[in-house]
């Protein structure tokens, strides 16, 4: 196993900063998931670690050893691609095999390890077959195993899973994380999905591109104007109206804002009757725009005055497209953003 600490890491390409002032500390065994769009430096982030990038600038540490300058091939690595790299003319033993046999073990050394690391990947049926022959899953999990057998300190996962169908994803994930209690290693995995967030990430968002990237389907949201009155305060649009809890009200009066931009989670949000929403501490007014049907739920898609909210709602509750309909939430599940910045009001 290793520690892994970057320390005031940059990485610039001429004028552009793909990183800049990058600090973390990754413990020993420990699983982390680098989540972020396109462009946003999680691949270079990767690299670095891997030796297969530079920093401009700042140190790279595996346990208190500064690794700079260390080559790819003496980090005690092993990645996992997007594109899976197998060998098209060998079989699964041997492209398991093949890093086992460039360090030199012995034929029974690398027969155990092999097999061993297939029944855990449930791929010992498929250690006679071409990549070829393979499924996608079949093939990442061959991937998965070559990198496995080799027994490293470090395991870099560069969003390995992309190729695949959703159902595989879903189940793939599942895989690499039970693969990884069952061995010693630390991992760093690069992805699009959300693989096992940490809840604060998602029942705490620190500003509203975490809220609206962390989450399926994503958080809807709808900018409000701030009405004060003696009897508390209210978040309005001309088809929006929203209770809040007093904590939520003393942070709206530090911040001196008279808008808001207002955040709801899908699975939060009831579609109810005119009567209901009276009641409601959160009812909002919208046009349905879609209708995703996925099976024992629906995501609804709202336009309301100020934004957009989705909702996601048991298949036995009809909607059309063009409908009226009223949401109801509770206060306590709005998270407030600043209009300008985005930051989270709390």
């Amino acid at each position: 196993m290793a520690r892994i600490s970057l320390r005031h890491v940059q990485k610039r390409y001429d004028e552009v900063v793909a990183l800049s002032d990058c600090n973390l500390e990754i413990e020993e065994h420990e699983f982390i998931v680098l989540v972020g769009p396109s462009g946003s430096g999680k691949t270079t982030l990767l690299r670095i670690i891997a030796g297969l990038e530079h920093p401009s600038a700042g140190e790279l540490y595996f346990d208190d050893v500064c690794v700079n300058d260390v080559d790819v091939s003496d980090r005690d690595i092993a990645m996992v691609f997007q594109n899976y790299g197998l060998y098209p003319h060998m079989s699964v033993y041997e492209n398991m095999a093949f890093g086992l046999r460039r360090r030199k073990l012995a034929q029974g050394a690398i027969d155990g390890y092999v097999r061993r690391t297939a029944k855990m990947l449930n791929i010992e049926a498929l250690l006679n077959r071409r990549p070829r022959q393979l499924s996608g899953g079949q093939r990442q999990r061959v991937a998965l195993g070559r990198a496995i057998v080799r027994d490293p300190a470090v395991f870099l996962l560069d969003e390995p899973l992309s190729n695949l169908d959703a159902h595989l994803r879903v189940q793939m994930r599942a895989e690499i994380l039970k693969v990884h209690r069952a061995v010693t290693a630390t991992a760093v995995y690069v992805t699009h999905d959300q693989v096992d967030t940490p809840g604060n990430l998602y029942d705490a968002p620190v500003d509203r591109f975490v809220a609206s990237f962390i989450g399926t389907p994503a958080m809807g949201f709808v900018g409000c104007r701030i009405q004060r009155s003696p009897d508390g305060v209210e978040l309005v649009t001309d088809s929006a109206r929203m209770r809040v809890l007093p904590a939520q009200a003393a942070a709206l009066a530090s911040s001196g804002a008279e808008r808001i931009m207002v955040g709801i989670r899908p699975e939060r949000l009831t579609i109810v009757s005119e009567q209901q929403a009276v009641a409601a501490e959160v009812g909002a007014r919208g046009t349905v725009e879609a209708v995703e049907m996925l099976g024992a739920e629906q995501y609804v898609h709202v336009a309301v005055d100020g934004g957009s909210l989705t909702a996601r709602v048991p298949r036995d509750h009809m909607v059309k497209i063009d409908e009226t309909v009223i949401f109801a939430a509770a206060s306590r599940d709005l998270h407030l953003f600043d209009f300008q910045t985005g930051l989270a009001v709390r």
